[in-house]
């Protein structure tokens, strides 16, 4: 068993990166399309889940953990939802500019370089986020470890990513790197896509049952992303803990 999750050459290819977070346009453009459908599938579900009733701040008092936060896209729209949010993410880049970001925007967040099995902290979270990042990560069993263990009972961790499917690797891959240039070529490697069995099974493991899974996919025509049946692409998982 490895004791560090940190896969160095991922951080270094999303590092060089970095300075494109907050570009519409830029190398992220897929995930600020993305962006819109992940928070309101999020806000949602937290709403639902601990019945919350706040209107101008539906996500008040709840302390969200966004692991692999990269610049902040996900941390800021939950801090202005209401939530106390933590960003943690091994590119020290990526945190800097997450920061000054957020600083810019008057946004308290509380970011720091870390990955979940060397974040010290005394919390334990309401919610913690991990969308798009454990097909990035070096040993996924001990990634998903160490995060449900910031997790408090009954709390929720939401897992987006990509299935290991044959039609994974020819839209996510070659469609999305190759033909349509929307990601820089070698952003994923098909190896470290997820099926949602497996998935499952790990946090079986580490007492989070999975509650509610669901496909998401991209509609060329409208330009944008929508809950779908189909997980066979990208999908998205509410799990709680026992």
């Amino acid at each position: 068993m490895k004791n560090n999750t940190i896969n160095k050459k991922e951080i270094e290819k999303f590092s060089k990166i970095a300075e494109e977070w907050w570009n519409p346009e830029g190398k992220f453009k897929p995930l600020h399309k993305f962006n819109p459908i992940r928070i309101s599938y999020i806000k949602e579900n937290i709403i639902d889940s601990f019945k919350l009733t706040n209107k101008d701040k539906p996500l008040n008092d709840i302390k969200i953990l966004d692991i692999g936060c990269g610049g902040g896209l996900l941390s800021e729209p939950m801090c202005r939802l209401g939530a106390q949010v933590f960003g943690i993410d091994a590119s020290e880049k990526n945190i800097n500019i997450a920061k000054l970001h957020a600083k810019k925007n008057d946004l308290k967040i509380n970011y720091k370089c870390a990955s979940p099995e060397n974040f010290k902290t005394e919390i334990k979270f309401d919610v913690i986020l991990n969308m798009e990042i454990v097909e990035h990560v070096e040993d996924i069993d001990f990634f998903l470890k160490s995060c449900a263990k910031l997790l408090k009972t009954n709390g929720i961790m939401f897992v987006a990513t990509l299935n290991k499917t044959i039609k994974s690797y020819l839209f996510a891959i070659i469609g999305a790197e190759y033909v349509l240039r929307w990601l820089p070529i070698g952003t994923h490697e098909w190896e470290k896509f997820v099926k949602p069995e497996d998935l499952i099974k790990i946090l079986k493991d580490n007492n989070l049952k999975l509650d509610s899974l669901d496909g998401m996919k991209f509609n060329l025509i409208k330009d944008q992303w929508s809950l779908s049946s189909d997980k066979s692409i990208n999908y998205i998982a509410k799990f709680i803990k026992n």
